[in-house]
C-alpha cells in the first residue's frame, strides 16, 4: 500500500492495537526486567534496549526507508550519533573525510579522532570538492545541505565514486529531514541526524539517530551505543516519536515559510550572500532539486558588519536568538559569535518557523529597515 509522507509520519512506529491499550504505549522507566532463566529475550537490561526505544526505532526507519530494510539506532544527542557512526567504522591508521564547512562540532570530533590514530582529511561540501581527498580513505562523512553555509553535494556521484575506492559513506541529514531527502535510497550506507532539530521540531528534546540498510553496520553502531552508555531517556524518546505525528505539517510549514522569506530578501539592498537551495538562482539548486524532495526551513545571508547584524537581531519581535533550528518557532543567530565557523561577521542563520509567512516576512522587513544606521 503506497502511502503520503503526512500519513507514514503519523502511522510510524505504532504497535499492533491492543483493545484497550492506548495507540502510542507510554514511555517504559525501567533499569532492569523480569529475567529468569537464560538470558534471552528483546529486553534485558536499561542501557541495551527500552521499548520506547523500539517504537521510536521504527518509527524513524519507515521514514528513512519506506518499504525497505532498515534498522535505527537512537541515542543521547546528535553528537552521540555522529559519534558513534565514527568510532565504531574507524580504526587506528583509517581515513575519514570530513566536510570543512560543516556543523561546527565535527573539529572536535577531528580531535579525538587523530588523537586514536585516524587521519582526517577535509575538502568544502560545494563541488563535490571531498572526492579529491577520497583517495585510501575508510569513511566519506557529507553533510548536505551544509550547515550553515547551505552548499550542497551530490549525494549519488559521492557515494558512487566512494564505493568504488571501498569508502563507507555516511550523510548528516539533519537539515533536510527525511522528508527533504533519504540518503539511504541515494546510496548512503549511513543516514545520520540531530532530532534535536526539525524531526522533533520543539525546541525541547535532545536526541539523535542512525539509521543503516546493512544490519551488520547498524549492529557495530548499536555495539557502541550499549559501551559508551549514550542512551536517550525513555521520555525523551517518547516526546520525540509523539511529535514525529506532526512532522510533514511542520515540514511543509516551514519550507513554505523560508521560500517567501528568501524571495523577500532577495530585493535588499543591505542583504548580500542569500542563501537557500530552493531559490532558482541559488548555487546549490540545481543539485538539491535532483536529490531533495523539500529544501529545508534554514536561510542564511550575511549584513554588512557585526553591529548590523545585532541591531537586526535585536529588533526581531517574532524570532528567537537562539542557537537550534527546525523548530516551530522561528530563531535566528548572528553565527560567527561561536567562533568556529568560516562566517562573516554579519553572517545570519535563519531557521523559519511555523508562524504566518506573511506575519514573519513583516517583522524581517521592519527589523531590518530599522537596524540601518
Amino acid at each position: 500500500m503506497s502511502i503520503g509522507d503526512g500519513t507514514r509520519a503519523v502511522r510510524a512506529g505504532l504497535p499492533d492495537p491492543v483493545k484497550y491499550e492506548p495507540t502510542l504505549p507510554g514511555p517504559v522507566f525501567a533499569a532492569h526486567y523480569h529475567l529468569p532463566g537464560e538470558p534471552t529475550g528483546p529486553y534485558t537490561y536499561g542501557r541495551d534496549e527500552n521499548p520506547t526505544w523500539t517504537h521510536l526505532e521504527r518509527a524513524i526507519s519507515e521514514l528513512e526507508a519506506p518499504g525497505e530494510p532498515a534498522e535505527t539506532v537512537v541515542f543521547a544527542s546528535g553528537m552521540a550519533a555522529i559519534s558513534a557512526v565514527a568510532f565504531s567504522q574507524l580504526r587506528a591508521g583509517d581515513v575519514i573525510v570530513l566536510p570543512d564547512d560543516g556543523y561546527q562540532a565535527l573539529p572536535l570530533l577531528r580531535e579525538r579522532l587523530e588523537a586514536y590514530g585516524v587521519t582526517v582529511r577535509t575538502a568544502p561540501t560545494g563541488a563535490d570538492a571531498q572526492l579529491r581527498v577520497l583517495e585510501g580513505a575508510r569513511l566519506l562523512w557529507i553533510e548536505t545541505p551544509s550547515n550553515p553555509g547551505l552548499d550542497v553535494c551530490d549525494i549519488r556521484r559521492m557515494v558512487r565514486e566512494a564505493h568504488a575506492a571501498g569508502a563507507l559513506v555516511a550523510v548528516d541529514n539533519t537539515l533536510a529531514t527525511p522528508l527533504g531527502q533519504r540518503p539511504l535510497e541515494l546510496g548512503a550506507d549511513f543516514s545520520v541526524a540531530s532530532d534535536t532539530k526539525g524531526m522533533t521540531g520543539h525546541g525541547d528534546i535532545l536526541l539523535g539517530h542512525v539509521t543503516s540498510g546493512n544490519p551488520e553496520l547498524a549492529a557495530g553502531v548499536r555495539r557502541w551505543r550499549k559501551v559508551v552508555g549514550a542512551i536517550p531517556g525513555p521520555m525523551e524518546a517518547w516526546l520525540a516519536h509523539r511529535s514525529l505525528a506532526t512532522l510533514q505539517l511542520r515540514v511543509d510549514r516551514q519550507c513554505a515559510g523560508a521560500l517567501v522569506l528568501a524571495q523577500a530578501l532577495e530585493t535588499r539592498a543591505d542583504v548580500d550572500g542569500l542563501r537557500y537551495p530552493g531559490l532558482p538562482d541559488d548555487p546549490s539548486y540545481r543539485v538539491a532539486s535532483q536529490q531533495m524532495r523539500r529544501f529545508g526551513s534554514v536561510v542564511s545571508f550575511v549584513l554588512p558588519d557585526r553591529e548590523w547584524a545585532e541591531r537586526f537581531l535585536d529588533g526581531l519581535r517574532l524570532v528567537d536568538d537562539a542557537t537550534s533550528f527546525g523548530g516551530v518557532r522561528s530563531t535566528a543567530e548572528r553565527r560567527g559569535r561561536w567562533g568556529g565557523d568560516a562566517v562573516p561577521e554579519g553572517f545570519i542563520r535563519f531557521s523559519v518557523g511555523a508562524e504566518d509567512p506573511e506575519d514573519l516576512v513583516a517583522d524581517v522587513l521592519r527589523a531590518l529597515d530599522e537596524a540601518a544606521p
